[in-house]
């Protein structure tokens, strides 16, 4: 066994001569059942010299002897890597030898060897880190987001407090109800009518006696709590209200109603302060520390879900780096082969015509997009291989419920849209996300990441708008060059071909067009004075990034 670059190997296989024999018998057998030969009954017995004779005359010579050894190959590879290597082959072996060359030296019950080349599973090599048994925890990188919501903390907090309030009864007749107090109230409702007054009489549901009612804003319908500001016990006070919009009742909701209010008790409220012995109330074992730091980690988590994108990025490109795996040109191709099958069905559905969709088709350009996409592809194999391999390590498990929940979710949108729902696949895609957010979250919890955050939008990254802007303008003088000297040797400006693809694949690592599309010299434009937007918009423009609509 030899091992080759990209997760591949060639293996001799010695095969005896009883195999290479029974092999061709096979051959002989199956074709003896399809095909017509004069003399000869279909689904007889025919000498295997007639079968070669008829197959040479239809330009097929040797094909019994490649489909003997094919056959070979496909049967005896498997068990050669798996068993004696314990290697696991992935994609269609090849053989160095193309096996229309073997046939010619083929004998059916002589012994055969045959070299062979296949990609097979690779695996990981973690980097030794001095001081770290496990290479993967303690991650170094950095992301950026946007800064905790120190507000939305605040209010959680004092939420927190406000359940916790304790009441001291106001005992001073003349105590005039301050926003924070409390107090307890007999309520009796009526219908607002146009001009504001009392209508007809609301349901007793709506009204009240003993009521305890807090004053703080945003609380209850909107002008009962302002309505009791400055009454005092014993006062009845006739308060306008409005009834929320989303009241569940929806023949008050959004309705103007007044009510007499009488205040039967006042009390003052106390919000205790955030201490060991307060957190310790709310949680045994809790301490003023801890307890801001769970509410600080619950209050950020729908922020935090925002950010876990560009979290995962940093954390990917540490992980990349204290491992190593090479990954077989099989997978490459597969998941380019997909990307771009999904590539010209999206297309498709944003009404490109068919016609032009399959002149993108091709060998060559399948080649092109593999080659902008191949780095892409070989990154997130790497990551997903290792944080299988984490998982596996660190024993961590995706609760099926987790699962169940998003396939649910999942086959609702099918049926609303209509769309085809491969339970099988599906599930394995839900299954394989999940634990890989999980890994992820296990490695942030154990990592070193440096935060940036930053304010509003993300700021705009003008050193690669610069380093675009730069290749772009190179482009322009190169090709200028050359049109130039054309010119000057014909007389005449000769249009010059390039691959869009490939440009693009040097400025964009995503996703880019693969057709290739006829260029002329680049229209003069005045560098000096465009700004950095501008500058960026003629790169990717020129990168065949944008599409120019002044040419529609």
């Amino acid at each position: 066994l030899e091992r080759l670059p990209e997760s591949a190997v060639k293996v001799k296989l010695e095969i005896p001569g009883s195999a290479t024999k029974a092999a061709y018998e096979k051959a002989c057998t199956e074709l003896s059942k399809s095909i017509t030969i004069p003399g000869f009954r279909k689904g007889s017995k025919i000498p295997p010299h007639v079968l070669e004779q008829a197959m040479a005359a239809k330009g097929g010579r040797n094909a019994l002897r490649v489909q003997a050894i094919n056959a070979l190959l496909a049967e005896l590879i498997e068990p050669a890597l798996k068993e004696e290597h314990g290697l696991e082959p992935i994609g269609q072996p090849t053989l160095e030898t193309p096996a229309e060359d073997i046939a010619d030296d083929f004998k059916p019950g002589d012994d055969l060897e045959l070299s062979v080349k296949c990609d097979v599973w690779p695996d990981i090599e973690w980097k030794t880190i001095e001081g770290k048994e496990k290479p993967y925890l303690g991650l170094k990188g950095s992301y950026k987001r946007k800064p905790f919501d120190q507000a939305k903390f605040e209010k959680a907090l004092n939420d927190l407090k406000e359940r916790y309030a304790t009441l001291e009864t106001i005992e001073d007749k003349n105590y005039e109800l301050q926003m924070g107090d409390a107090c307890v109230v007999n309520m009796e409702g009526y219908m607002a009518t146009e001009d504001g007054q009392k209508g007809e009489k609301l349901p007793d549901a709506a009204s009240g006696d003993r009521v305890e009612v807090i004053l703080g804003e945003g609380r209850y319908m909107t002008g009962l709590v302002e309505g009791l500001i400055g009454a005092k016990v014993g006062d009845t006070r006739t308060v306008s209200v409005t009834f929320p919009t989303a009241l569940r009742d929806k023949t008050l909701a959004g309705k103007k109603a007044v009510f007499d209010v009488t205040v039967l008790e006042a009390s003052k409220r106390s919000l205790p302060e955030v201490t060991d012995e307060f957190a310790n109330e709310v949680r045994a074992g809790l301490t003023a520390e801890s307890l801001k730091a769970e509410l600080q980690k619950a209050v950020d988590s729908e922020d935090s879900k925002e950010y876990a994108p560009a979290r995962n990025a940093a954390l990917a490109k540490a992980l990349s780096e204290v491992m190593d795996v090479e990954v077989p040109d099989t997978l490459v191709t597969n998941q380019a082969r997909e990307k771009f099958a999904m590539m010209m069905a999206d297309m498709r559905n944003n009404g490109v015509a068919d016609e032009e969709i399959k002149k993108q088709i091709s060998p060559e350009n399948f080649l092109k997009y593999k080659k902008i996409v191949k780095d892409d592809i070989v990154k997130d194999f790497k990551v997903s291989m290792a944080t299988d391999e984490i998982a596996r390590l660190e024993g961590i498990d995706v609760p099926d419920y987790q699962v169940e929940e998003q396939m649910e979710s999942i086959k609702q949108e099918a049926a609303e849209s209509k769309e085809d729902f491969d339970e099988a696949a599906i599930r394995s895609r839900v299954e394989a996300t999940l634990m890989r957010q999980a890994v992820m979250d296990f490695l942030a919890e154990n990592a070193e990441l440096e935060v940036e955050f930053i304010e509003g939008e993300e700021e705009f990254d003008a050193e690669l708008m610069e380093r675009l802007a730069a290749e772009s303008f190179a482009r322009e003088e190169e090709l200028a060059a050359k049109t130039e000297g054309s010119s000057s040797e014909t007389g005449e400006s000769t249009p010059e071909t390039l691959p869009v693809a490939e440009t693009a694949a040097e400025t964009e690592p995503q996703e880019a067009p693969v057709e290739e599309a006829k260029e002329g010299a680049s229209p003069k434009r005045d560098v000096g004075s465009m700004s950095l937007e501008d500058k960026a918009y003629y790169a990717l423009l020129d990168a065949g990034a944008l599409k120019n609509t002044d040419e529609d």
